[in-house]
């Protein structure tokens, strides 16, 4: 494989790896949100905060890997990552907390 096709290849996989890590980060601010109720204001002051942290990620991942080059391709494979991480595991571990929520609840 030609050694600009193998940074692409990289350069994909660490694009859909970011989209996991800004997903699970998210998952904590929602488990913190599950555990300690917020009203709206708290919650989006917390959200607009993510995104910030999301976007200077992004952005850090493209200044480093790709020499600051925006490509879609790039920022699809973040948004796949985030989608893919959201349908597989995020629904199953809440649907799980949820269940120990309830139980938690009952043994008190």
């Amino acid at each position: 494989m030609s050694p600009y096709l193998t940074l692409e290849v990289r350069l994909v996989g660490m694009s859909t790896v970011l989209g996991f890590i800004l997903m699970a980060s998210y998952d904590f601010l929602r488990l913190f949100r599950f555990f300690v109720p917020h009203g709206r204001l708290w919650t989006g002051i917390e959200d607009f905060f993510y995104w910030i942290y999301a976007a200077v990620m992004t952005f850090l991942l493209l200044f480093y890997e790709n020499s600051g080059i925006v490509r879609a391709y790039i920022i699809a494979c973040v948004f796949f990552g985030m989608i893919f991480y959201d349908k597989i595991i995020s629904r199953n571990v809440f649907q799980l907390l949820k269940k120990l929520k309830k139980w938690y609840k009952i043994k008190r």
